[in-house]
């Protein structure tokens, strides 16, 4: 006899397979699968952001808290625009005998050299002499370009790099990707007013920076560890809005 529910004679087709039917080493039921799958991902979503933010703290960790003098002079000193303080310290240290000339790299177009004589009063023949203006730079990878021209230009070997104390692990990054072996970068971080790196959870413009910059200098590390040099680096075009490298870093104005 035979049934109309889809049943045949003799045995009953249900739609699934017995348990122990199951063919040995058949696949898990895709509800299964899914599940184990899910539970993977937010495993490694989770030690990933475990790794992420250990290395944040890490990152803030080891960022300058106080500002020291170099032990020594270098050929050169280099100050990144970003904040009034980095030139004068800058110029403090060209005062200083601490190198024999100095580059402030990624000027704006606005800031003559006239202005930048005002608002160092007493340093007027040393920007006369001895400071070259660089225009052209518009991130830290034509900064860094611009200083590897400077060094070559001038003959140089070693350099005092002035920048933020946050943006210094980035500059340094850039940095050793731009020059060859031999070439000495001796940091000298400024620390500016308002981040605190043992009080930033504190202040939240704080932590948005330094997370930005975080990021921004995992970026930088990754993808030093594949382009060879950076005036041929397709992420230089990207950051420079479209434009070839060559146009984010150009010959020295003096």
């Amino acid at each position: 006899m035979k049934t109309r529910t889809g049943d045949v004679v003799g045995w009953s087709w249900s739609g699934e397979e017995p348990a122990g039917m199951r063919p040995a080493g058949a696949p898990a039921a895709p509800r299964s699968l899914r599940r184990r799958l899910a539970l993977g991902l937010a495993g490694a979503g989770l030690v990933g952001g475990l790794v992420l933010g250990l290395g944040f703290l890490a990152f803030v960790s080891g960022l300058a808290r106080s500002e020291r003098m170099p032990l020594g002079p270098s050929d050169g000193i280099v100050a990144l625009t970003g904040g009034a303080q980095r030139i004068e310290d800058a110029m403090d240290l060209l005062a200083g005998g601490y190198g024999r000339r100095l580059l402030i790299t990624g000027v704006n177009e606005r800031t003559s050299r006239d202005e930048i004589a005002r608002l160092n009063p007493g340093q007027q023949h040393l920007i006369a002499c001895c400071v070259d203006l660089d225009y052209r730079a518009r991130n830290t990878i034509g900064n860094a370009i611009e200083i590897r021209r400077w060094m070559r230009e001038n003959g140089f070997r070693s350099v005092a790099v002035v920048t933020s104390n946050y943006h210094m692990p980035r500059t340094l990054v850039e940095l050793d990707h731009a020059l060859a072996e031999g070439h000495r970068v001796i940091p000298h971080p400024v620390v500016p007013e308002g981040i605190d790196p043992g009080q930033w959870w504190r202040h939240p413009a704080a932590v948005r920076l330094l997370a930005s910059e975080y990021v921004k200098f995992l970026v930088a590390w990754i993808r030093t560890r594949f382009e060879t040099d950076p005036e041929h680096s397709s992420a230089a075009v990207l950051v420079s809005r479209g434009h070839p490298v060559k146009m984010v870093a150009e010959p020295l104005v003096r």
